[in-house]
């Protein structure tokens, strides 16, 4: 044999390896990438409709300064009020109330009602002055924000079911079984409910009678709730998708998979949020990433440490989101940069939320904090965690942690009272 042969046959036969490698890694990324499609089958679905009168009107007396209305406080799930000003909250607390079950998810709050959700199972409307219970439902566990639609209550529940409620009486108006467990908070825009199911289905419902408008199989399961910009519906699945769609005919805007490494998607356990033009999703693996809102292109990543399961808040051209190795992070949402850390002891599971010019956030060691948002300086805390801190209106914090309500008054309201 020529002395050439004896070196090119093994580059040749390395070579093949190489090839052989590459595609294998290739068929693997590709080969579970579902793209998706509209459902007009609706397997395992039913819609149980009121069979008595069912409340008219969607809007509430109160404006959007006031009212919550959603997880995350609007459709876009923000998670940010920057122009409230009640400063950081008072030394002493209005009003404390304790629940059967723990609160995973902060609650919804208009016209002096607040509503919460409790992984025990129940949904309870608190008049928000007092803290007295109205009424309570009992049912499946609630993993979720209730919805507010005028004089509608949407819940979901882990039985696969999402429920409108009469939000005077609490009397249920309508019912959708799913074939799968709904974690997904609902929001509700133009009279249509959005929400995801593990099925892997997003779906569009009335909301006034819970028939279903659309629904689209995304082909990986859903534990993530939607997120809504002018034309678009969002939401992110366990399979490491982003998918978009029109929001009034689920028709396909686009599906990004994000890639964890060469042989592995991510997997999106946490919401997205959004400014409009861009969207940002955290990924179970730590991953942050933004993407284009028209087209689902890659803008930036980043990383928080650890686990990711906190859905990012946007306020004023920044993006706050937590990990488990205890930092808050402000990165800057056009580039992703980081602007500041700040970090505490503990794990941060539950989306941190801005308020005027503090960022909330919780660990799961059972303690609260606010940050300014200018430097991320821990300004104020509060011996009490898990999971979500809470909402706001104009004058009061309502926190959400460990099982328990505790209403606090702003220290700048009480001055200016």
């Amino acid at each position: 044999m020529p002395r050439a042969l004896k070196w090119i046959l093994p580059a040749v036969g390395v070579l093949v390896i190489v090839l052989a490698g590459l595609s294998g890694a290739l068929w693997l990324t590709t080969r579970d990438r579902p793209q998706g499609a509209l459902d007009t089958e609706l397997e395992g679905v039913t819609v149980s409709e009121a069979t008595t009168p069912v409340p008219t009107g969607r809007r509430p007396v109160t404006g959007d300064k006031r009212c919550w209305r959603f997880f995350g406080g609007d459709p876009q799930r923000s998670l940010a009020r920057p122009f409230a000003r009640l400063g950081l909250p008072a030394r002493t607390y209005v009003w404390t109330r304790g629940f059967d079950g723990y609160i995973e998810y902060p609650p919804s709050y208009c016209e002096g009602r607040l509503y919460v959700n409790t992984f025990a199972g129940d949904t309870f409307a608190i008049d928000a002055e007092t803290g007295n219970v109205l009424w309570r439902r009992r049912g499946a566990q609630k993993p979720s924000t209730p919805a507010i639609d005028g004089p509608r209550l949407i819940v979901s529940a882990k039985d696969g079911t999402v429920t409108a409620l009469d939000r005077r009486t609490g009397r249920s108006l309508w019912r959708v079984q799913t074939a799968g467990k709904v974690e997904s908070s609902p929001v509700v825009v133009d009279g249509l409910v959005y929400f995801g199911s593990t099925d892997g289905r997003l779906f569009a419902v009335d909301s006034e009678s819970g028939r279903v408008r659309w629904a689209y199989d995304t082909g990986g399961r859903i534990n993530a709730s939607p997120s809504l910009f002018g034309q678009r519906v969002c939401i992110s699945t366990y399979a490491g998708s982003v998918v978009c769609l029109r929001k009034d005919t689920g028709e396909k805007l686009w599906v990004t998979y994000v890639k964890r490494d060469a042989f592995r998607y991510e997997s999106f356990y946490a919401s997205p949020s959004t400014d409009g033009e861009r969207l940002y999703a955290v990924s179970r693996s730590g991953t942050v990433v933004a993407l284009a809102a028209q087209t689902g292109e890659i803008v930036w990543k980043g990383h928080v440490g650890g686990y990711g399961y906190t859905t990012p808040a946007v306020a004023e051209g920044k993006v706050f989101v937590g990990g488990f190795d205890g930092k808050l992070r402000a990165l800057r949402a056009a580039t992703g940069d980081e602007i500041w850390q700040t970090e505490v002891p503990g794990r941060i599971l539950g989306a941190p939320v801005v308020i005027g010019d503090f960022v909330f956030f919780s660990t799961l060691e059972r303690k609260t904090y606010a940050a300014r948002v200018s430097d991320g300086r821990i300004v104020w805390h509060l011996p009490m965690g898990r999971y979500s801190p809470g909402i706001a209106t104009e004058r009061t914090y309502f926190f959400s942690l460990n099982g328990r309500l505790i209403a606090f008054r702003g220290r700048d309201t009480l001055r200016a009272s």
